[in-house]
């Protein structure tokens, strides 16, 4: 009943106050993307939502546009701007899933994460399951770890989550990842570190069979 009557309602309201409340801050880091990192002041990339289905996802963007010699984008840890590394280790850049995504239907404030579109053909059958619901800004995964968990331990708690989703849930959820926030934790520096893509992973292991 949750899923399918409140939850929908849940996430336009909770979205259109946090808008309500926070659209000096939209604005101000707009024209600091704007000066800082140059145009788009968005970033859009096509990730899988519910059911597999491809949506638009648009973020702040956090990095440059260099290139090297031959016109090539240079690798993503030499384009994040300290500015941008701020941008994401607040969670700041993923301001614009609310005003946007969310209100549209494509995303909820809850849910697992949508990862790259690459990624779709690896799957096994029990991790496609995680797009059995919509797609969300935070997760039982992001809470329990978010990139320092292996990639296994992720989709395991996405899983988690749509099997037992409820108002109880998402509300620790939505708790423990605004003490994330404050706290700083569990974040990856682009400019120092990078994980390994769920694709060459999953390649690198079935090679290993």
């Amino acid at each position: 009943m949750y899923q399918k009557y409140i939850k929908r309602g849940l996430d336009i309201t909770i979205s259109l106050a946090i808008i309500f409340i926070l659209w000096p801050l939209l604005l101000a880091i707009a024209l600091l993307v704007r000066i800082k990192l140059g145009k788009p002041v968005l970033f859009s990339q096509l990730r899988p939502g519910y059911k597999g289905k491809l949506f638009k996802l648009y973020k702040f963007r956090t990095m440059t546009n260099k290139c090297d010699e031959f016109g090539n984008l240079l690798p993503a840890k030499e384009r994040t701007t300290k500015f941008g590394s701020i941008l994401r280790s607040t969670s700041l850049d993923e301001l614009p899933e609310i005003v946007i995504n969310v209100l549209r239907g494509e995303m909820s404030l809850i849910g697992p994460r949508p990862l790259a579109q690459q990624y779709l053909p690896y799957y096994t059958h029990e991790e496609m399951r995680r797009h059995d619901v919509l797609p969300g800004l935070t997760g039982l995964a992001q809470v329990y770890g978010r990139n320092n968990l292996s990639w296994e331990k992720r989709f395991e708690y996405d899983i988690k989550y749509v099997d037992h989703i409820s108002f109880k849930m998402d509300m620790y959820i939505f708790i423990q990842t605004l003490l994330k926030i404050v706290k700083r934790s569990d974040i990856i520096d682009t400019r120092k570190e990078c994980e390994e893509n769920f694709d060459v992973y999953r390649k690198r292991q079935n090679e290993g069979k």
